[in-house]
């Protein structure tokens, strides 16, 4: 396993970082003991960064998560979570439920600390909570930094444009985008020059897209339209032809670029994660990645509107 410096951060993490949003069924029908098994079979074969939400499953991965990491040295992985988006559609980014969200995700986890305290997809409700985000919600997680809940205060979002909105005006540490760097999408990379000005960590997550890259397509909810889907599946059947998969294909360049620290990718079942691990330490066909990112050309650095799908849920 390759590791990377993360920001201004003291934490190398893994190339490919664990999350743990498949625990809480946000993928299919999760069983607690195999995702307890997950969580060892990751921080055991070198992944090191874990990434949570009380949102997935609605507390239930917290609640596995905390179950696996019971048996696991604390010094043997970094923890994140987030706060501000909850089950249902709820969101709030105040003090006072940033404050209980933190404690009731120690008491889930089993932990008295947070390496990394997230606040969560910050974007929705057509970005009406920007203006708490940047006044209260950051200068609270530095409180919660100076008293030894969190070491580091985060963000997270999936539209590129949020992030200089905000660090620009909140001094954050890290970071994370998802579905932005993957085979069809890099646009995280307009992230680098601003990530490097203020020494901030980037995480990526999902170089599967959360299932668009995949031979099994994406679930109901997924905004995608029939042609990009047919794009897709096109890529797909030229992997099989040049003797890989897609997923494989997308797995290893989401976590080939040093420059993009780690990439979180999610799942419940053990033996698919240890899979993932040897994946990414294959070499990169690069000229099969140019030839796949052509077909896949109609959909390059597409914005999807997940939040306007989620919220008309």
């Amino acid at each position: 396993m390759e590791y990377r410096k993360l920001g201004k951060t003291d934490m190398t993490v893994s190339a490919l970082s664990f999350g743990a949003s498949a625990l809480g069924g946000v993928f299919g029908k999760a069983d607690k003991s195999e995702g307890v098994k997950t969580v060892h079979a990751a921080i055991d074969n070198g992944i090191n960064y874990i990434d949570v939400s009380p949102f997935y499953g609605d507390t239930v991965a917290e609640t596995v998560l905390g179950e696996a990491l019971k048996t696991v040295s604390r010094d043997k992985y970094f923890l994140a979570t987030k706060a501000g988006r909850y089950a249902n559609g709820y969101f709030n980014f105040t003090p006072e439920a940033i404050e209980k969200s933190l404690h009731e995700s120690l008491s889930r986890l089993g932990v008295d600390y947070l390496d990394v305290f997230q606040l969560h997809d910050i974007e929705y409700q057509q970005a009406k909570h920007l203006d708490i985000v940047i006044n209260e919600s950051i200068p609270y997680l530095h409180e919660l930094k100076a008293k030894g809940l969190i070491r580091y205060a985060g963000i997270t979002s999936y539209p590129i444009e949020i992030f200089p909105k905000v660090i620009e005006k909140a001094e954050v540490d890290t970071l994370l985008c998802h579905s932005h760097y993957m085979l069809s999408d890099t646009s995280m990379l307009q992230l680098l020059p601003l990530a490097e000005k203020k020494s901030v960590g980037l995480i990526a997550a999902s170089p599967l897209g959360m299932g668009l890259l995949t031979e099994r397509g994406v679930a109901d909810w997924f905004p995608a339209t029939e042609l990009d889907k047919q794009t897709v599946q096109k890529a797909a059947a030229f992997c099989r032809e040049n003797g890989t998969t897609i997923e494989t294909l997308a797995l290893k360049f989401g976590c080939a670029n040093p420059d993009i620290p780690t990439n979180l990718v999610s799942t419940s079942k053990s033996h698919r994660i240890v899979n993932n691990i040897k994946l990414i330490e294959e070499p990169l066909d690069l000229d099969l990645v140019r030839a796949v990112q052509e077909i896949l050309a109609p959909i390059k650095d597409k914005d999807f509107d997940f939040a306007n799908q989620c919220e008309q849920m």
